[in-house]
């Protein structure tokens, strides 16, 4: 070590260098750089294209929820039941995504008040294993869906995932029919199912639980679809209109009722919620 490194080293009120990635943002659209600050303040969506980033369990809650919500217990379910192995032990990819995400899986419920309206509401995690659906997210969503029951309130669900969990095979979609009959539990019950698909939501979480509600919104530019473009474009032998997965596609061709941005979400999910459910609701 030479004598300026020491000197410096040993100099108590210099600060150390904050690196890039704490100060600054870029934009995976337009690839601005944009502060940090000024990103997070804006709802993590981009002040220059009006990119709508993707967000995880706790973010969503905190834009959602008038107050910090009771988070619901995730069920207990059996872990790598097929003893899955590819160039990594499934238990070791799950230890890693929970590491970064500080989750138990994919998605995470809550109830909690939405402009005053009391609702069940579910998020999946893009980060946690590309909110892939296997049998713990498949559990959640019934037990979500059953306290909403018990609770009279409505269920609001936020997709975001890549499809199904292929580590546990054909148990991951047992979960697609698992989900569609507790939904028309909460249908026979006489209460509303909201879903707001963010970006990505494909593979069998849009053939089944994503496309059931309601109402179906979706956030600005979101990727909504099953297969991916160019599996499309190589089966059908066409090409493709420009973004027609894309949620304002979506929207103009009838799948979506609504693409609502990011800054007015939660007045929209509590006009709905005032409108759909019901008044009597007797919720804590």
């Amino acid at each position: 070590m030479s004598w300026i490194d020491r000197v410096r080293n040993g100099i108590p009120f210099l600060p150390k260098r904050q690196s890039e990635d704490a100060l600054w943002h870029k934009c995976k659209k337009c690839e601005s750089m944009i502060f940090a600050k000024e990103w997070a303040e804006n709802l993590h969506v981009c002040p220059r294209c009006d990119h709508h980033d993707r967000i995880g369990v706790e973010e969503r809650f905190a834009q959602l929820f008038d107050a910090p919500p009771e988070r619901l217990p995730a069920p207990e379910v059996r872990e790598d039941p097929l003893k899955f192995r590819d160039s990594k032990k499934y238990t070791e990819r799950m230890k890693q995504a929970r590491a970064k995400t500080g989750e138990r899986d994919a998605l995470i419920n809550a109830f909690g008040r939405i402009g005053g309206m009391p609702a069940v509401v579910g998020v999946q995690d893009f980060a946690f294993m590309g909110g892939s659906m296997g049998i713990a997210v498949g559990a959640a969503i019934v037990a979500g869906i059953r306290t909403a029951i018990e609770r009279g309130v409505p269920y609001i669900l936020f997709t975001a995932a890549g499809g199904a969990r292929m580590q546990e095979g054909i148990l991951s979609l047992m979960q697609m029919p698992k989900t569609t009959v507790a939904l028309a539990e909460l249908r026979e019950a006489g209460l509303p199912y909201i879903v707001v698909l963010t970006d990505p939501t494909t593979g069998g979480v849009t053939a089944s639980y994503a496309m059931l509600g309601d109402v179906q919104i979706a956030e600005p530019g979101a990727l909504i679809g099953f297969a991916g473009q160019r599996v499309i474009e190589q089966t059908i032998r066409e090409k493709l209109p420009e973004g027609f997965q894309r949620a304002e596609y979506l929207l103009d061709h009838g799948m979506l009722d609504m693409v609502v941005h990011r800054h007015q979400l939660k007045d929209r999910l509590a006009t709905l919620v005032g409108y759909l459910a019901p008044q009597e609701s007797d919720a804590a």
